[in-house]
C-alpha cells in the first residue's frame, strides 16, 4: 500500500527506518531552517523539535515558509503545518543553551544567526552538530558547500564564527554549510534560491549523518 513515504522508502531502502526513528533538534525556522524542516519532514523524520522565538512579518515573505501568516508565532505556524513535530517558542540565548538538555537528540541543526548562541551551542554539542553560516546577500546556490568550520572561506559569518570559537577556547570540529560567493549588497538582502538551498543542504547533510 502506498503512503506519503513510499518514494522515500524506495530511495533509502533499509535506512529509512533510521530516519523514522531519529530525534532531531532544529534551532531556528526562518529562511534557512524552514526549508530544512520541510525536507526532513518529507523525507520521513517524524521526531523533530523546533526552537524559535520570532513572529512572521511581511519582510519574511520573500524567503520563509509559512510567512503568509503575518503576526503569528513561527513555531506555532510550523507545528500546525507539520503534524507531530514539537515546538518551543523561546529565544535561543547562551543561558538557555547552558541549561537545555541536548542528550535525547541524535542530531542538532543550528540555523540561527545569533553569534553568542551559536558559539555556546558548539561548546555544548559539537559532536552531534551541523551548522549554517551566511546565506544572506547572495544569488548563486551552486556556490554552497559543506566543510569543517575551520575550512570555510569567503563567508563573513563563518569567519566571525571561527574567530569567536577560537576566542572562547573551542578546539573541536563540526560540519557547516557555507557559500564562497561574494556578497551583492551591504544590508541583509536575501534570495530564497540561496537561503532555501542552505536549508535543503543542511537537511541532506543531516540525513547522510543519520543513515551513516
Amino acid at each position: 500500500m502506498e503512503d506519503r513515504y513510499t518514494r522515500s522508502r524506495i530511495l533509502f531502502q533499509e535506512n529509512f527506518e533510521k530516519l523514522h526513528q531519529a530525534k532531531v533538534l532544529l534551532l531556528g525556522v526562518g529562511g534557512v531552517g524552514g526549508f530544512c524542516l520541510d525536507a526532513l519532514y518529507r523525507a520521513g523524520i517524524k521526531d523533530i523539535t523546533i526552537v524559535d522565538f520570532d513572529t512572521f512579518d511581511i519582510t519574511n515573505q520573500n524567503r520563509q515558509i509559512g510567512s503568509e501568516a503575518i503576526g503569528q508565532i513561527k513555531v506555532d505556524v510550523m507545528k500546525n503545518r507539520y503534524d507531530g513535530i514539537k515546538a518551543l517558542n523561546l529565544k535561543i540565548t547562551k543561558a538557555w543553551v547552558a541549561d537545555f538538555d541536548f542528550t535525547p537528540f541524535d542530531l542538532v541543526i543550528d540555523a540561527i544567526d545569533d553569534m553568542p548562541a551559536k558559539v555556546a551551542i558548539a561548546h555544548r554539542c559539537h559532536d552531534k552538530l551541523i551548522s549554517s553560516t551566511g546565506g544572506a546577500k547572495k544569488l548563486d546556490p551552486t556556490r554552497i558547500q559543506i566543510t569543517s568550520i575551520w575550512k570555510t572561506y569567503s563567508d563573513g559569518l563563518a569567519k566571525k564564527f571561527r574567530y569567536e570559537l577560537k576566542k572562547s577556547g573551542f578546539h573541536h570540529d563540526f560540519d557547516v554549510v557555507f557559500s564562497d560567493e561574494a556578497p551583492h549588497c551591504t544590508d541583509l538582502g536575501s534570495f530564497v534560491g540561496v537561503t532555501g538551498s542552505f536549508g535543503l543542504t543542511l537537511a541532506s547533510l543531516a540525513i547522510k549523518k543519520i543513515i551513516a
